[in-house]
């Protein structure tokens, strides 16, 4: 068996792969936009399911369209050791964002082919559907089912803007599949994610790989607010209910809020529609989201209790109905130690720089962490630029991510095999 400080990955074939997948919804600025459940969707999972038959692996759909390609270890009994992403993207999405995760794993894969390395465990890589959340709120909806988070009805259930749900659209790309979507019928030995930063903290010190030992917890909102539309010229100042001033208050307060906890709150309101949306007349309804982020649980119920205090207060001063919904909560997490150790022994292997780092977005990784030992890997992206279609990453950063990744995995696919207990005589 091949010494594991002796195992690199191949860069080259998996930056091909990325650019390969990254033409399924390409975009004229260099991005893609492949929204979950889409056509495109479809495409970039057909792909992703292809490339893994020829690695030899076998593949399970789950009923929320959450794809495992499974190589099998020296002992199918063990609990695999999971890696994965998602293959859906923003709107105006980039190259690399969850995409990297998937290949990386899949990349993981195809080098245990060519040094023919077979691990004690099974090594899977998943696909997530609707990480986003764009198209499908809330985000992580699916790994939001796996971990138990949400139950099946309302993943299944969840809406786009045009009333079409998850689970019609998964039956219309051929993606609902028939195995169980619960993590209780089938075990996970350990998670890792790679990913890059979308930050820009990593390419600004100079650092190769982030150890990431944690994630922000996260709030997100939906926001009504009702008042009267009215002709913008006849009706005085002192007499409107314009619901979009309350809203631009509302967008104020909540920009308060996040300096105020600053510096690890962040605070955005970043989708609002206005009824109705004609010039000379007076917005007589809006619906605007909030999102609060802080890696403390106290903190983010403090920001939860202002802003609600604030949209109450805006609302009556102006005479609007408002109606306020929080659509999506996690608190934050913290990765398990043996998987962020795992992490750094890679690091060790490959001899890149590093530094530690807590997670500003939600991954999947996230809600996997409730159910397995998980573990999450950063690399810089260009100007810590991401959800853009100028988003970029070097290939070494790239290739130096995912070789992590195999050491990580190879480590923990290889220890589950000590750990389960001897038969009984």
């Amino acid at each position: 068996m091949t010494a594991l400080q002796n195992l690199k990955i191949n860069g080259e074939r998996l930056w091909d792969s990325l650019m390969e997948m990254a033409k399924i919804g390409a975009t004229p600025k260099g991005g893609v936009c492949r929204l979950a459940l889409t056509d495109l969707d479809k495409q970039g999972r057909d792909l992703f399911v292809q490339w893994c038959k020829d690695a030899g692996c076998t593949i399970r759909v789950d009923k929320m369209g959450n794809i495992f390609a499974r190589r099998e270890g020296k002992n199918p009994a063990l609990p695999p050791i999971v890696t994965g992403s998602h293959l859906d993207s923003q709107p105006t999405g980039g190259r690399f964002d969850g995409v990297y995760g998937v290949l990386a794993g899949l990349e993981v894969i195809r080098t245990l082919n060519d040094l023919n390395y077979e691990t004690e465990a099974p090594v899977e890589v998943a696909v997530w559907t609707n990480e986003e959340g764009s198209r499908f709120a809330p985000a992580m909806v699916s790994s939001g089912v796996f971990a138990g988070v949400f139950d099946l009805d309302y993943g299944l259930s969840r809406k786009d803007q045009d009333g079409r749900t998850m689970g019609e659209e998964l039956e219309r790309i051929g993606y609902s599949g028939p195995d169980d979507a619960s993590h209780a019928a089938h075990p996970v030995g350990a998670y890792f994610e790679a990913h890059i930063e979308q930050g820009p903290i990593l390419e600004a010190e100079d650092k190769t790989i982030g150890v990431v030992t944690d994630a922000q917890g996260q709030r997100w909102y939906e926001v009504t607010f009702t008042g009267v539309e009215s002709h913008a010229g006849p009706t005085p100042m002192n007499r409107r209910k314009d619901a979009l001033l309350g809203a631009a208050r509302v967008v104020d307060a909540v920009n308060r809020i996040g300096l105020k906890h600053a510096p690890n709150a962040c605070a955005t309101v970043g989708m609002m529609t206005v009824y109705p949306n004609s010039r000379n007349v007076i917005p007589g309804n809006v619906f605007f989201t909030i999102d609060f982020r802080h890696p403390s649980d106290e903190v983010l119920a403090e920001m939860d209790k202002e802003m609600r205090a604030e949209v109450e207060r805006i609302a009556a001063e102006i005479g609007l109905e408002s109606q306020l919904e929080q659509i999506f909560y996690y608190k934050p997490v913290k990765f398990e130690e043996s998987c962020v150790a795992a992490v750094r022994k890679g690091v060790e292997e490959g001899g890149f720089s590093v530094r530690d780092m807590v997670s500003g977005a939600g991954h999947d990784a996230c809600y996997l962490a409730r159910v397995a030992p998980a573990g999450m890997i950063f690399v810089p992206c260009i100007d810590g630029i991401s959800h853009n279609e100028v988003e970029d990453a070097k290939p070494e950063w790239i290739a130096a991510g995912c070789e992590v990744l195999l050491h990580a995995m190879l480590q923990k696919a290889n220890e589950t095999a000590k750990a389960q207990p001897e038969p009984a005589e």
